[in-house]
């Protein structure tokens, strides 16, 4: 079994992730698996204050997402159709990062 560690930093904090493969094709193929850039700072406010963060949604919908700590926008994971464990960051047409403002929710 092979073994590759990766850093990936989003705002001022650095998330080390472990991937392996029974070869080094596979251990470069999960690798791949996480194809989103790093997140120097908050699209909306330019805060480097973000955390990644996970929710379920009506019980069986599962998000995960970049999240400002300072004004609540966030960025939000995208999965491939063919592979759920392949993420990227989602993106305007643009290209630039699709992040979202933080509303409050109407109870």
């Amino acid at each position: 079994m092979l073994e590759l560690t990766t850093t990936k930093r989003v705002g001022r904090r650095q998330f080390h992730f472990k991937v392996q493969g029974t070869s080094f094709h596979d251990t470069i193929a999960e690798y791949d698996r996480l194809s989103f850039p790093d997140v120097p700072a908050c699209g909306l406010c330019g805060s480097d204050n973000l955390d990644l963060a996970s929710r379920v949604a009506q019980d069986k919908f599962k998000y995960t997402s970049v999240k400002c700590l300072n004004c609540r926008g966030d960025v939000t994971f995208g999965k491939t159709q063919k592979d759920e464990q392949t993420v990227f960051l989602r993106r305007k047409e643009n290209g630039e990062l699709d992040w979202q403002a933080w509303k409050k929710e109407d109870k």
